[in-house]
């Protein structure tokens, strides 16, 4: 059943600073599942910044988006300020109804689908609207196509990325079905605001006139572009995570915690007490991400390589 009483996060690294002290810069934020180590922006052209975003530059980020996640051609691409935003609207594309949220999830669906009068559905079967997080944001799961039967689908797969192979993407030419994209995790730039919603050309066209014109700023079009016709970096980075997942793994089960699941981006143990865990990190001035549901719980995203040093002294 859904229950919501505020979004809850990742992030919040200014108020850990002022409870346990030092500089926001000093700080190793684990507490998010970006990639430390982001697609590098390089040089934006002026009139990026200077003209509003026109329809070649738009064009040629969707062509992009088609190459790199083999987008069926009969399902719409709409490029979209971050997922949060089509979250939020989605609710709007059918009438109000019962919705199903495979549980436990990060909390943003269930919000935008209560705040447009849906209740939640159980079993999903009798559900109108149904919403799976591909891979599963804390614990990795991973859902097939079989798993969706309601008339309006959403498959988030902001963390899939990092397992291109799991991605459910074919299921995208199918009537009613919209898969997420995001730019803030696996390309690390959270700041970019870029994301996409891929699916049903009915829905994608409500929502972009729900979105209005430009909707997309110049800059994001122009490295969201870059960035997706740049596969080499992609293989390369997908490698890198997968070894840091590990190292972060031994170094987590050496202080006692045991691996429940996760995704290269994060990683989610089991501890005796979590609050404590965190408690402990955060003293080492290393954030850490814990759940109001399951006080067992500890998530962490992967450090910067120069921040390895004090996530080992800390977990020692």
């Amino acid at each position: 059943m859904i229950t919501l009483t505020s979004n809850d996060h990742g992030g919040g690294l200014d108020a850990a600073a002022n409870q346990y002290g030092g500089d926001r810069a000093e700080w190793i934020d684990l507490s998010t599942g970006i990639n430390p180590l982001p697609y590098p922006t390089g040089e934006i052209s002026p009139q990026a910044w200077t003209a509003l975003p026109d329809n070649n530059a738009r064009a040629a980020l969707i062509n992009a988006a088609r190459r790199f996640w083999n987008v069926p051609a009969s399902a719409a691409v709409l490029a979209t300020p971050g997922a949060s935003a089509p979250i939020a609207m989605i609710p709007r594309l059918a009438a109000a109804g019962q919705v199903h949220i495979a549980a436990p999830t990060y909390n943003e669906h269930a919000s935008a689908f209560i705040a447009n009068g849906w209740q939640p559905a159980n079993p999903p079967k009798q559900a109108q609207a149904q919403v799976v997080v591909h891979p599963n944001n804390p614990d990795g799961r991973l859902f097939s196509a079989s798993d969706l039967h309601a008339p309006l689908r959403i498959i988030d797969e902001s963390f899939c990325d990092v397992a291109p192979d799991a991605s459910l993407i074919a299921q995208s030419n199918t009537k009613g079905t919209l898969i997420l994209k995001s730019f803030g995790k696996f390309w690390g730039l959270a700041g970019l605001r870029l994301g996409f919603v891929i699916g049903d050309p009915e829905h994608v066209a409500a929502l972009e006139q729900m979105l209005g014109p430009w909707p997309v700023a110049g800059p994001a079009l122009e490295i969201g572009t870059r960035a997706l016709c740049d596969p080499d970096w992609a293989t390369q980075t997908r490698s890198r995570l997968a070894r840091d997942a590990a190292r972060l793994d031994t170094l987590a089960q050496q202080g006692g915690a045991t691996l429940v699941g996760g995704t290269t981006l994060f990683r989610l143990f089991e501890v005796d007490d979590a609050a404590q865990w965190q408690d402990r990190l955060a003293r080492h001035h290393i954030w850490s991400r814990v759940f109001p549901y399951n006080p067992k719980w500890l998530r962490l995203g992967l450090p910067a390589p120069d921040a390895w040093h004090r996530i080992e002294a800390a977990l020692a």
